[in-house]
């Protein structure tokens, strides 16, 4: 496993789950940054400003090496997506920044910039905030419910409250029993505070499916006999809900 640096402290939370999951993709497919280079068109530089947080990989570089590691690209189009206008908003806060203007003007702009970063921020955070559910969730018994949280907030760290019902342990973030984890999300707060209870730390409960959930994910899938692939689909839900 790759060690990787850490992000800049001023990168956006939603770059950086775009580039947790690209960071994970290299790592599984044991390719070298060369490799990547030659297989995905793309040069080595650029993947190392990509994957270390200097640089936003182009949509096209994204779908590359999903292509290339053999995965599926809709998942990660949609952080691509987030990723895009958090960066769009942070250069247009730059540039307003550098505007030679004065007094009132000035400020007007600042102003204007702002809102619009605010008001941009909160339609993308409700986006990602829904959570997220498998074919045939209705919803019910998640989060927004059972918790009174209106949204998921990425960087937020949720409490667990593990319960049995009906023979099944719910944190009541999320009732799905199928989804496959990709996305962060109200699914993956459930998943990881279900290993927490289950004897196998996730590294936290902040909705993000990072290293050390994966690394969970997979100590409890040896020990169900399961396929350890990290990958937290129908069957580790299933010994997930115990």
């Amino acid at each position: 496993m790759s060690r990787w640096k850490a992000f800049p402290d001023s990168l956006d939370d939603r770059v950086q789950q775009l580039v947790v999951q690209l960071r994970r993709l290299k790592d599984r497919s044991g390719l070298s940054l060369s490799s990547m280079a030659s297989k995905t068109g793309y040069s080595r530089s650029s993947w190392e400003r990509y994957l270390n947080g200097k640089a936003l990989a182009p949509r096209e570089a994204v779908e590359a090496l999903a292509r290339v590691c053999g995965v599926g690209t809709a998942r990660l189009l949609v952080l691509h997506e987030l990723a895009e206008e958090a960066w769009r908003m942070e250069d247009a806060a730059t540039a307003a920044a550098d505007i030679p203007t004065r007094g009132g003007a000035r400020r007007a702009v600042l102003i204007g910039v702002l809102t619009t970063v605010l008001l941009g921020a909160l339609v993308v955070g409700l986006l990602v905030a829904a959570p997220w559910s498998d074919h045939g969730n209705s919803g019910k018994g998640t989060a927004a419910t059972a918790h009174g949280v209106f949204a998921y907030q990425p960087g937020k760290t949720y409490p667990c409250a593990v319960r049995r019902k009906n023979g099944q342990l719910y944190a009541g973030y999320s009732t799905t029993r199928t989804a496959v984890l990709s996305r962060p999300g109200w699914d993956v707060v459930e998943a990881q505070c279900l290993l927490d209870h289950l004897g196998f730390d996730p590294g936290g409960v902040d909705g993000v499916d990072g290293e050390m959930t994966t690394r969970a994910v997979k100590r409890l899938q040896e020990k169900a006999g399961l396929a350890t692939d990290g990958l937290v689909g129908p069957q580790t839900w299933k010994v997930l809900r115990g």
